[in-house]
Formats: C-alpha cells, sequence, structure tokens
C-alpha cells in the first residue's frame, strides 16, 4: 500500500532541509519565508535491517523495500487561511495523505529569522493547528451549501443520509473548527470519521510532532507539555545533522549513533514513527530471486495481505506458509525450518504479523 505525510510549519523552522535529509533531494533552502513555493514530492525506503539479512540469507539478486512518499509545502503564517502570505493554496496538495507531520521549530539560532521574530515553539503550534482548522473550515461551510441545495430534490432514504451529515457538520464540526481545534481530538466515532472522510480535512487526519532541535539537545529530555504536546507523538531530530548523515557512508553513520547512545537516525525515527501512527505493519516474501518488504494495516488477515501482492491472490487465496523472519534465520535454512516444523500452514482466518514471512497459495 502506498503510505504518504504531508509535512507543515511555519517558515524558516526546517522543513525543506528535513525533507532534503528524508529524499536526498537537493530542494530550494533559503534563510526567508515562503522559499518552498512549489510542493516538493519524494519517495523514500522504510529502514528495514530483516529484509537486507532475508536477502542475504537467501542471496537474493533483487531486494525491494517498501517506499513512504513524502510531501513539503510552502511554510504557514498566522492568516494563512484568508490568503496571507502563500495563503492556503498549497495544503490543498497534500489533503488526500494519509498522515501530517507538523516540525517545530526548538533551536535558537540569530543567523535564521523567525516569522514571529521569536521561538515560541507552543506559540507556533497554536497558530498551525488554527490555520489548519479554518482552511478546513471554508471547505466545510462550501460543502454544506451544496448538502442544503442537494437536500431539497432528495428522495426519502437519500434525505435522510444527507441530513445525517449536515447534523454532523452543523454542531459538531464546524464548532470545533471555529474554535481553532483539532477534529482528531474532539471525540469524533469511527462512524462520524467514516462519514466525512470523503472531505479530506487536515485535521481529522492523524498527525506527529518532529521537533527540529540543536545537536546538544538530542539526549536531553524535553518538557513536552511546556510547549502544548501531551500524548502526541513526538520526534525530536536536528535536521541540519540529518542532512549531514545523510550524505555519509552507512558504516560512519553507524558509528555515529554508537558514539552518541542513538538506536536509529532521527530520519529512520520518523518514518518508524509514521507507522506506529498510522498502524501499519510490514510483512516479507524472500527467495533467490527477490526480497520484498509490503506494508499493510495491522490486523490484517491473510488474504488482504496476499492481496497486496495481487489481487488474484487474495481472490483465489487457499492458505499460507507463515515463518517469522528471525525464527527462519535461526533455524539455518529453509529445509531445516521445515523440518523442525517451525513454518506454519495457515488459513484465511490468521492475522498476519510484523515481521511474518509469507508464501502465499492460491488458485488462479
Amino acid at each position: 500500500m502506498s503510505v504518504s505525510i504531508g509535512i507543515v510549519g511555519l517558515p524558516n523552522v526546517g522543513k525543506s532541509t528535513l525533507f532534503k535529509a528524508l529524499t536526498k533531494r537537493q530542494v530550494d533552502i533559503a534563510n526567508y519565508p515562503f522559499c518552498t513555493i512549489a510542493p516538493n514530492k519524494g519517495i523514500v525506503e522504510v529502514p528495514d535491517e530483516r529484509l537486507k539479512k532475508l536477502a542475504n540469507f537467501y542471496n537474493s539478486q533483487k531486494t525491494v523495500a517498501t517506499v513512504i512518499e513524502f510531501w513539503d509545502v510552502a511554510g504557514l503564517v498566522r492568516g494563512a487561511h484568508k490568503g496571507e502570505g502563500l495563503g492556503n493554496q498549497f495544503l490543498s496538495h497534500i489533503r488526500e495523505v494519509d498522515a501530517i507531520c507538523q516540525v517545530i521549530r526548538y533551536f535558537q539560532d540569530e543567523n535564521i529569522i523567525h516569522v514571529s521574530a521569536k521561538v515560541d515553539p507552543a506559540e507556533d503550534i497554536e497558530t498551525i493547528n488554527i490555520e489548519l482548522a479554518l482552511a478546513d473550515l471554508e471547505i466545510v461551510k462550501k460543502h454544506l451549501e451544496k448538502l442544503r441545495a442537494k437536500l431539497k430534490g432528495a428522495k426519502t432514504q437519500e434525505q435522510k443520509e444527507t441530513q445525517k451529515i449536515i447534523d454532523l457538520l452543523e454542531n459538531k464540526i464546524m464548532p470545533a473548527l471555529e474554535n481553532g481545534k483539532l477534529l482528531q481530538k474532539v471525540g469524533l466515532d469511527n462512524e462520524e470519521l467514516e462519514s466525512i472522510k470523503y472531505l479530506n480535512l487536515l485535521t481529522a487526519k492523524p498527525m506527529f510532532y518532529v521537533l527540529n532541535v540543536d545537536e546538544n539537545s538530542l539526549t536531553q529530555n524535553i518538557d513536552l507539555q511546556k510547549i502544548g504536546l501531551k500524548n502526541e507523538i513526538v520526534v525530536p531530530i536536528c535536521a541540519r545533522l540529518e542532512a549531514d548523515l545523510a550524505d555519509l557512508p552507512e558504516e560512519e553513520i553507524k558509528e555515529y549513533l554508537k558514539t552518541m547512545n542513538l538506536q536509529h537516525t532521527g530520519l529512520d525515527n520518523i518514518i518508524l514513527k509514521a507507522y506506529k501512527l498510522l498502524n501499519l505493519i510490514t510483512f516479507l516474501t524472500a527467495g533467490p530471486k527477490e526480497s520484498r518488504a509490503w506494508t499493510i494495516t495491522k490486523g490484517s488477515a491473510a488474504p488482504e495481505a496476499a492481496g497486496k501482492i495481487h489481487t488474484d491472490f487474495q481472490r483465489g487465496f487457499i492458505a499460507a506458509d507463515v515463518i517469522n523472519w528471525k525464527t527462519l534465520l535461526d533455524a539455518g535454512s529453509e529445509p531445516a525450518a521445515k523440518e523442525k516444523g517451525l513454518i506454519k500452514l495457515c488459513g484465511k482466518d490468521y492475522i498476519v504479523q510484523d515481521g511474518d514471512v509469507c508464501v502465499f497459495k492460491f488458485n488462479v
């Protein structure tokens, strides 16, 4: 499945530097607001040591990682929903992403201008949230006009369904947006969220925060409550450092992480946290010809996982041979794993687990 993340934030918070590090693409970075005019799009491989080890295990001719898509749009400012700065025209580019990554400036640097002339993470978060909410409000207002017009000529059942959405928008959605609230935090149930999904409202999307800090703060504890973040997913990174690391050989990156007592780079953490936020896991297929990673929603049954490879696999699903990647490697070989009974034959009800290596059996 294709996974996409929209990167938002104020000007000069490090969004484009982060994007460059993520994608290793040269984008236009300059020390003034609104440098990013057109949205930048980049495809990034999801880091997975399991895939590399499986490829080595089978001596695979080809290795294919699963990917994640990042969109970097122009920096927002207070009043963006009304057209201030470059306006909210660029938000349309990220209305169809799966989640939003909000980049917050936490570092001090007199040489890098802050659009508000001061570094205040809590205020910056509030500004972005309000602008996203007000941009959504404009969408809701326009859509309500269409629904009210539709109501007049609709049949009984259609009227009932249309009125239900109107009531939701008028009584729950609009009041929240008018107060600058994120819809993900106003207690909408799954049915309500599903009924407005087609509107692609930004504030209803899962959101996580990247705190752009200086290098010295990477290993320090940050009081997140002081900046208005409590239960949110937060990834502290130093975007400038990540951009430098992205150009280094893998061995040098590993040495740096070991020196700093870190398990992953900031970039890897962003991708891993995005997967957690979106409730995604990875299963694998492996063999001499190819080792490949596949992304599915956690809780997916075996036929659904098979369908990610090809719809025919799901339609004609019979069973799946399944083994955990580590169990397979520890067995020493696939024949040894079969001999020890470590490869399980699973049916349609089997829920695929993160790190499963699967071979699907199906009828065409």
